[in-house]
């Protein structure tokens, strides 16, 4: 409600300035001024506007104020305009037009550009893209929980989305994980898959064997004499090698262990209610020969050069827009694509996959096999061959990757090679969902058991390191959050039975921690503590289901429902339909009654951010930042609690005031519940 009537007022301001002052201003600022005394809505655009119209810009915010004012009946949802301050125009909205529409849970199309379109472009997120060679750990967490709410939101405003979960199954630490098996604990392929097998039948965890091998292989690079250790080191790049050229045993070690440990991460995942489509994999990539294709556009596009002389000799390097290098001079600091041993890079294999997503590589795609089932969805994989039946993926309008701030560089090389071969739209819908890493405080280290030196105790953080054996598997990680929050389940529950308590309990755990990891800006470091993620107070998961849990338990000792109070609040706004006059700051009769003067500014206050869901996700979108909408459900939770120990819902003695407030309670209920949901937080029927 909120962000149409924002829309609204923009465009009838442009057409009022176009009309007064013969000015076309395309973007007309309309924000939500700090504190409700001076409205709803405010522009400063007379402030703006004073130097060119060679005015004051009070006297500018008058003209306009007089322009609006007198076509107040084609502004829907207004009640009026004031001039304020030294130039800003202060607009007040018509509140119970306000309650009506806010109540009916109306959704207005976004402002965004894309969503402006009567058919939203196809866009597709990747996410998670874990390196199969061990369990999933609490940093992977932040990027799929980021990734996964991004899509919901996404969805929410009606794009069509995929969801894609890139697999480096033929990258260094796949192999080392292999050259662990093989030359660490000296097994054969044969032994390999009867290890798989057994650590199936016995109900143990191979992503978790795994961890602990990678950090045991890890450490033997380094644990023998500086010969041995060379040679232990040709031996992790003839096992990459042997990767990559596929057709071989190593490269059959290989593909089971990463499939299998793949098919962990996805367990792991869906715990979190985080699913995917398709399951790209760098192993086709690499021998369905994307980077063919692309490599002959790049040189013929003249993005790609062969150089000759300096660091990069011999190499294909990528030419640097805007980079003044005269005449015979070498450009020392461009990006080296193709090495001078013929081997691709990272970002080079990058490129390819990236011209694939935007449906720029003709005569190349995927085989596609199904993976893993999800209730109502078939999850794909890539293959050579593949199924003849099968969804299309690729050809997208948007990219969102979330992958770490560590990988801008490469990020932005794809970008730069995009713009450079003439893919300007593709460039600039490509979008680096960057964030930073999660580390733990020193209280939650000890709690997991882990020894922290004296000196460590007083860090803000202490970092986590999957190589050296110190980290977090996500598993362990949702288990004890499970475990806490279930103990406090069984003491509060008591009435319930097992089946339900356990529910409770996952959905506070995963509540909390998915809202601890979206509550944080993108780029700040985040530093998990099981006592801050799980608090009831503050800025938490759980507070934010506890104030639905709170409302939940209004309407079943009022012996109602939220639908009920809604349709008769719909009744009575239909019987009391309010003149524009009593919207104004009176205590008039009504819905317009209840939601004016000063006692009643809380009560108002809680109808305007129920209105300001659309808003928010319009910008938690355009700037790719969960983190906005993760505040707005807690300031939800925060003004409806506010608003439930000032007001005596169930006690109230005048009928009509009792289902305004019921009804209060019952709009906060519904945008919560549609908040969270958009967060992937479930909220539980009982805390």
């Amino acid at each position: 409600m909120y962000l149409e009537l924002q829309r609204q007022l923009a465009v009838h301001l442009r057409s009022v300035l176009k009309a007064k002052y013969s000015l076309d201003i395309e973007n007309i600022p309309v924000e939500i001024p700090p504190e409700l005394k001076f409205g709803e809505l405010a522009t400063p655009v007379a402030l703006q506007l004073a130097r060119s119209l060679r005015k004051a810009p009070k006297m500018i915010a008058q003209e306009i104020v007089e322009a609006l004012q007198s076509d107040l009946a084609a502004l829907t949802g207004f009640a009026g305009f004031e001039v304020a301050g030294a130039g800003y125009i202060n607009a007040r909205l018509d509140r119970a037009a306000f309650a009506r529409t806010t109540a009916a849970a109306e959704l207005p199309k976004l402002a965004h550009p894309f969503f402006k379109l009567a058919n939203p472009p196809h866009s597709l997120v990747e996410h998670t893209s874990i390196n199969p060679n061990k369990a999933a750990h609490i940093g992977h967490l932040r990027n799929a929980i980021l990734g996964d709410t991004f899509v919901r939101m996404l969805r929410a405003a009606g794009s069509q989305v995929d969801v894609q979960n890139y697999i480096d199954n033929t990258g260094v630490q796949v192999a080392d994980v292999v050259v662990g098996f093989l030359y660490v604990e000296g097994k054969s392929l044969a032994e390999v898959r009867a290890l798989l097998d057994d650590l199936k039948a016995r109900g143990e965890r191979v992503d978790y064997y795994c961890w602990d091998l990678y950090a045991r292989t890890s450490q033997w690079y380094e644990q023998g004499s500086e010969a041995e250790n060379a040679e232990r080191k040709k031996l992790r790049y003839a096992t990459l090698h042997a990767i990559e050229e596929g057709g071989n045993e190593t490269a059959e070690v290989a593909e089971l262990i990463s499939t299998a440990v793949l098919r962990r991460h996805l367990e792991t995942m869906l715990r979190l209610g985080i699913e995917y489509d398709f399951l790209p994999r760098e192993s086709e990539i690499l021998h369905l020969k994307f980077w063919e294709v692309a490599f002959e556009e790049l040189k013929q596009k003249g993005v790609l050069y062969f150089e000759t002389e300096g660091k990069n000799k011999g190499c294909w390097v990528m030419r640097r827009p805007g980079a003044e290098i005269a005449d015979g001079e070498l450009d020392e600091d461009a990006k080296a694509i193709v090495r001078s041993n013929g081997t691709v890079t990272y970002v080079g294999k990058d490129i390819a996959y990236h011209l694939w997503k935007f449906g720029l590589l003709p005569g190349r795609d995927f085989g596609y096999e199904k993976f893993f089932a999800y209730p109502d969805h078939e999850c794909w994989i890539s293959a050579m061959q593949g199924e003849a039946d099968h969804p299309h993926f690729g050809g997208a309008s948007a990219i969102y990757n979330v992958i770490d701030s560590r990988q801008s560089d490469p990020q932005a090389n794809v970008i730069q090679a995009l713009r450079g071969m003439g893919y300007t739209a593709q460039a600039d819908h490509y979008t680096h969902f960057s964030y930073e890493m999660v580390a733990l405080t020193p209280r939650c280290a000890v709690e997991l058991g882990y020894t922290v030196a004296e000196e460590d105790l007083s860090r803000p953080y202490i970092e986590v390191s999957g190589r050296k054996g110190f980290g977090v598997k996500a598993d362990d990680l949702i288990d004890k959050l499970i475990a806490a929050t279930s103990e406090e389940v069984e003491k509060r529950q008591t009435s319930r039975d097992a089946t339900e308590r356990e529910t409770i309990a996952r959905q506070i755990a995963i509540g909390a921690l998915r809202y601890f990891m979206l509550k944080f800006t993108r780029n700040s470091v985040i530093a998990f503590d099981f006592k801050d993620a799980l608090s009831f107070e503050g800025e938490t998961g759980p507070y934010c289901q506890y104030a639905a849990v709170r409302i939940r338990n209004i309407f079943r000792k009022g012996g109602t429902t939220p639908e009920n109070v809604l349709a008769e609040f719909a009744e009575l706004a239909r019987q009391r339909a309010d003149a524009h006059s009593e919207l104004a700051g009176q205590q008039g009769s009504g819905i317009a009654g209840f939601l004016a003067g000063e006692e009643n500014e809380d009560i108002w206050a809680l109808w305007l951010r129920a209105g300001r869901r659309s808003l928010v996700l319009d910008q938690a979108i355009t700037v790719s930042e969960p983190a906005y909408l993760a505040k707005h459900a807690f300031q939800l939770a925060q003004e409806f609690n506010n608003f439930y120990h000032k007001h005596h819902i169930l006690t109230e003695e005048d009928a009509e005031r009792k289902t305004f407030l019921l009804a209060t309670a019952a709009v906060a209920l519904h945008e919560l519940v549609t908040v969270l949901g958009w967060l992937g937080i479930e909220t539980p029927e009982a805390m």
